[in-house]
């Protein structure tokens, strides 16, 4: 069954017209099935709506499943961040648009894929590395299609890539490809560029010249005119000769085209100047059929190769591109259990790592797991502890963790298991304080727990958008809610106290700060003591302003704030 532009999600009428305007409706849907974010955008479709349909476009992912705007955030930022590996423009709009894989079979297959490639990129020297990044990036810069795909399949083959994730180019027949590499760099449409045929070419310039003249008749008429000439064979000799000296053609050839019939002088130079130009044209058009029909069958005889390249060529460039990203930063496989469980050891938070900070690696876990150190069982963490102690960071790790895990891909843990989750509800804490906010908040996170399946919930300082006592209950409320319907949460809070009784399978968590710097900054343990409630420690904060005070009537005041929280030791 064909498919028409607008069964695919997001393209209406408007949008299918404006794509069957500036694509063509066949080039458009290649376009959407190929993942071709580019060509959508350059057709007139937002960069935003075109990665919208494209992400729907396969049927085989749910991007729904980040059911909120902090946790679509996070998954648009991972892809983001893989993306800036990507080797060729495709891959990194394939990479932009994938979506979560809700098969454990695709999921695994994916992974297998980018660890073939992981394996092959660390084995490559820095020469054998530097060859496959220019060979990609050269495809980028011819004009897409076979040709491009050729080519750049012979760069990698000539820098002898062709094995482990280059093994599709291990059986490709090189001089042929080499053959129909010269064919398709000089077809043009139905025709043939020039410089590939020095005839064609030459038919073609002696065509031009004489049109040119042909368009300029009078000219020429008076270029002739102006010589010493007596009579009217004198004229036609010096007609021949004149357009012989500015074209190039033989005048032998010119004089079959002499208008012998014309009525006067000028009709004589125009009809002759007219038939020449067409029987050169007719010449042209003539060796550009034979030669285009040389180039076509040079093609047609490595058609098998030609089609494994173009095939090939684009599924390597983009398995390459995520196993440099699982290589920069150190990604592992995770392990997929059906379990309600999350676990990570040795967690790395990605953002972090990105922007080139130093990141302290975390063991968390929820659920039943195999990993020493957490609880095993607990479905609910009440996370507690000082400011500035990783807590935000922590549910950012363990949602970054979830969403590469979802996709298929590597994650940045020494080890990861992830169950299946049905939806990730991410919420980052908001300084906004009013009933509004509180109502859009309860609508964005209560909804995904009532619903059927499995939500991961990790939701920071909820208590930031009302009241103390009314926080408490909520969030209490909250976490019962997860912990009653087969869901996974972590709440970061600092009202631990008052949440007492936390329902069943339900724990606390703390981070610590230990003290101060030389420096006077805080230094903080960021991974979590398991089964305790964390501090803030505010007496460390206010040491250091005993000690950064600039006259003796602060300092006095900051020691009485100190007398009342306690000594930092």
């Amino acid at each position: 069954m064909e498919s028409d532009l607008q069964d695919y999600w997001g393209v209406g009428p408007k949008t299918a017209a404006r794509l069957t305007e500036a694509l063509g409706e066949a080039a458009a849907i290649r376009a959407i099935e190929s993942a071709d974010v580019s060509a959508l955008v350059d057709a007139g479709v937002s960069p935003g709506r075109a990665t919208r349909i494209l992400r729907r476009a396969d049927g085989g992912g749910d991007a729904d499943r980040f059911a909120t705007d902090d946790a679509r955030d996070v998954y648009k930022r991972v892809l983001g961040t893989a993306a800036e590996f990507a080797l060729t423009r495709r891959a990194r709009d394939r990479i932009r648009v994938l979506t979560p894989l809700a098969d454990a079979d695709a999921r695994e297959a994916r992974l297998d894929a980018v660890f073939d490639a992981v394996e092959t990129w660390r084995e490559l020297n820095e020469g054998e590395r530097e060859a496959a990044i220019a060979a990609f990036e050269e495809h980028d810069s011819r004009d897409g299609g076979e040709r491009a795909a050729v080519e750049t399949a012979l760069a990698l083959v000539d820098a002898g890539l062709d094995s482990g994730a280059f093994a599709a180019f291990a059986d490709l027949d090189a001089d042929a490809l080499r053959d129909a590499a010269d064919a398709l760099r000089y077809r043009d449409g139905d025709g043939v560029r020039d410089g590939y045929d020095d005839r064609l070419d030459d038919l073609r310039e002696r065509a031009a010249a004489v049109e040119r003249l042909e368009r300029d008749a009078l000219g020429v008429l008076e270029d002739v005119r102006s010589g010493d000439l007596r009579g009217p064979d004198e004229f036609r000799e010096a007609v021949v000769e004149h357009v012989a000296d500015v074209t190039g053609v033989g005048p032998a050839r010119i004089r079959e085209h002499a208008a012998t019939d014309a009525a006067d002088a000028a009709d004589f130079v125009s009809g002759t100047l007219r038939s020449l130009a067409d029987a050169l044209r007719a010449d042209a058009a003539s060796r550009e059929e034979s030669v285009r029909a040389d180039l076509d069958s040079a093609v047609a005889e490595a058609d098998t190769d030609v089609e494994a390249a173009t095939e090939a060529v684009p599924d390597v460039a983009f398995t390459v591109s995520l196993a440099r990203f699982a290589v920069a930063y150190d990604l592992t496989r995770p392990a997929y259990t059906d379990d309600a469980a999350l676990a990570v050891a040795g967690a790395r938070n990605l953002g972090l790592r990105a922007s080139g900070a130093s990141v302290q690696p975390v063991t968390y876990a929820l659920g039943d797991h195999d990993l020493a150190g957490p609880p095993v069982g607990d479905r609910v963490a009440v996370l507690t502890g000082a400011n500035s102690g990783g807590k935000t960071t922590l549910l950012e790790t363990l949602a970054e963790v979830a969403t590469l895990a979802a996709l298929g891909l590597p994650v940045p843990a020494d080890h990861a298991v992830v169950g299946r989750f049905d939806r990730l509800v991410f919420h980052r804490r908001h300084a906004s304080f009013n009933a509004g906010v509180l109502e859009t908040t309860l609508r964005s996170v209560v909804p995904p727990l009532a619903r059927d399946g499995r939500t991961l919930m990790l939701v920071d300082e909820f208590e930031a958008i009302t009241e103390p006592g009314s926080a408490a209950d909520l969030l209490h409320g909250l976490v019962s809610l997860t912990a009653d319907h087969d869901a996974l949460g972590v709440y970061v809070t600092h009202l631990a106290d008052d949440l007492d009784p936390l329902p069943g399978r339900a724990r606390v968590d703390g981070v610590f700060a230990e003290g101060l710097s030389p420096d006077l900054a805080l230094e903080v343990d960021y991974q979590p003591r398991f089964g305790v409630v964390g501090r803030s420690t505010p007496e460390f904060i206010v040491e250091r302003l005993v000690a950064n005070a600039d006259d003796d009537a602060e300092r006095d005041a900051f020691e009485t704030l100190q007398g009342v929280v306690g000594d930092a030791e």
